[in-house]
């Protein structure tokens, strides 16, 4: 083969690679295009994992009657140290140390509710206001995740920070409990609190909040998971609340930390019942089996 016929291979060869990896470039940017078209739309990155309502009440049989503390000592064993306890500031509304009425274990459903960028009402006549709040609830801060509320179901909201506003009242708390809720949660605030210790319905909250949803915050997100307390909360977790707080159980770990927990439980029910006998102490619903 001549020289020059060598060379024209050369270059045709390097013109065709040229054009190939021009390609592969193109098809990159593209793909690359499409995915962050993807992601400008919004994105969730963390999954919300579903169980079966069976497989729900199996887990919370293992929960049954244990403490809070106790729980935290079973993360701590598991290798979870620090994670799960919520804020201290997320306190129970009321407390029974007769029977620990407002002590619950349940199964995490979550809602998360935003400020509002939309304006306010304004100055309009009673029926044009009630009609405005009306579509309000309807279209911008309803109660969808009340579809989802099953026996044992724990519900976890995080809602708008700052804002005084009663996501959480006497009417819907007790319509929630009738649907099979066990406790409810937020880092925020709720309202009718005199009425809500009146109906011992478990609640768990920052603070009391005084003004309705319309024009305060709208619902972004439902069994997504969301923050209460600076702990993140999956759907699907177990929720354990009683006097020291709320601690979050990670789904996956839940069995290994509910049996050491038991463990912690019984043993210092087993050491008080004794001091109780020598102190000459009636027996309390904290020491019975």
């Amino acid at each position: 083969m001549r020289p020059a016929q060598i060379i024209r291979i050369l270059v045709i060869s390097s013109l065709v690679g040229l054009a190939a990896g021009g390609a592969g470039l193109g098809r990159a940017e593209a793909g690359q295009d499409a995915g962050a078209s993807a992601l400008r739309a919004g994105k969730n990155l963390i999954p919300t994992p579903v169980y079966p309502a069976a497989e729900d009440e199996r887990i919370l049989a293992l929960f049954k009657g244990l403490r809070v503390a106790d729980v935290v000592d079973g993360l701590d064993a598991a290798g979870l140290q620090g994670i799960g306890p919520m804020d201290p500031s997320i306190h129970p509304l009321w407390r029974d140390t007769q029977t620990f009425a407002h002590r619950f274990a349940g199964i995490a459903v979550t809602a998360r509710y935003v400020p509002t960028q939309a304006p306010p009402a304004g100055k309009m006549t009673s029926e044009a206001y009630d009609a405005w709040a009306g579509d309000w609830y309807d279209k911008r801060s309803s109660e969808a995740f009340a579809d989802l509320i099953r026996k044992g179901t724990a519900l976890v909201i995080e809602d708008a920070p700052g804002a005084d506003v009663g996501s959480i009242g006497s009417y819907n708390i007790l319509e929630w409990k009738s649907l099979g809720c066990v406790g409810v949660v937020t880092g925020a605030t709720a309202r009718d609190t005199d009425e809500i210790i009146l109906e011992r319905v478990p609640l768990y909250f920052k603070e009391p909040g005084r003004g309705i949803r319309p024009g305060r915050n709208e619902l972004e997100s439902v069994n997504r998971p969301v923050v209460c307390g600076g702990a993140l909360v999956v759907p699907g977790d177990v929720v354990v609340a009683d006097g020291d707080g709320v601690v979050v159980v990670p789904r996956a770990r839940a069995e290994a930390v509910a049996r050491y927990a038991r463990q912690i439980m019984e043993s210092d029910q087993d050491g008080r019942r004794g001091l109780y006998k020598k102190l000459g102490l009636k027996d309390d619903a904290s020491v019975r089996k």
